[in-house]
């Protein structure tokens, strides 16, 4: 439980990052409508089945999120979960290089 919530504020941070580019923030949008659209997999009229495939959808929406955004990314704002930062986007000199150019 401890791990899912830990995964969904990491969720939440990455959405916001202007980094992870918009058709990977687009996954968990569409795993919402999914949750909340009147058509299901299995409807929600049989008991415990039709809750557990929207249960089971935003799960694996969550992980495959998780898994496309960039690794920069994810480690940055995992560090600032675990440092209990506030929000705030990866600054432009997170991604730099550092090298020499030479010529022979």
């Amino acid at each position: 439980m401890l791990r899912l919530l830990s995964n969904a504020r990491l969720a939440i941070r990455l959405v916001r990052e202007p980094r992870v580019p918009l058709l990977i923030k687009l996954l968990p949008l569409m795993a919402v409508l999914y949750v909340i659209s009147p058509l299901d997999l299995a409807p929600d009229l049989l008991p415990l089945i039709g809750q557990v495939d929207d249960l089971a959808v935003a799960l694996i929406a969550l992980e495959i999120f998780l898994r496309l955004c960039p690794a920069p990314a994810t480690a940055f704002h995992q560090a600032a979960i675990a440092e209990r930062r506030r929000y705030s986007p990866m600054s432009a000199t997170d991604d730099i290089i550092d090298a020499e150019w030479r010529r022979e």
